[in-house]
């Protein structure tokens, strides 16, 4: 073989080199997602909600989002897309983790998304528990009482 061919194949093997190391480098700074790129596509995918607060687990794979109604929203990152909802409290539940940094959330309608997530300080942690909690106590109040029966028995009295 010719001088020329084996410089050709060696130019080749050496783009084919590069083009993967950056691929390598590109994969391996996606893992720490930015805040303001959730920001927008969470509100991309719910144009009409504002956002009040969010905040990123410790690996930076999962965004729990806080909307101005007291509403809670959850994004998940899926690689090269986001998956978004909004959080239904009623079709959640809620444990927490021994260490207190995160809590264990389970989906009951999109099972995939259950996990425990972790966040970077114990009072994230908390803070977003509260949000959840405060979805689930607003979803309570939303819900119409029943009619309570006028027992004079269970009322209260007021003589003293």
């Amino acid at each position: 073989m010719s001088l020329t061919i084996w410089i050709i194949i060696l130019a080749l093997l050496i783009a084919v080199a590069i083009y993967l190391w950056r691929l390598k480098r590109f994969s391996e700074g996606e893992s720490s997602y930015d805040t303001g790129q959730a920001i927008l596509d969470f509100a991309r995918a719910f144009p009409n909600e504002a956002i009040r607060s969010l905040h990123m687990t410790a690996d930076g794979n999962a965004v729990f989002v806080r909307l101005h109604d007291n509403k809670a929203g959850f994004m998940r990152n899926m690689g090269k897309h986001n998956a978004c909802m909004m959080l239904n409290p009623e079709r959640i539940t809620v444990e927490h983790l021994e260490s207190g940094d995160g809590f264990v959330v389970t989906f009951m309608d999109t099972p995939k998304y259950s996990g425990a997530y972790r966040f970077k300080t114990v009072g994230e942690a908390a803070e977003v528990s509260l949000w959840l909690l405060g979805s689930y106590l607003e979803a309570a109040d939303a819900e119409p009482d029943q009619p309570k029966e006028a027992d004079s028995s269970s009322s209260p009295s007021s003589a003293t």
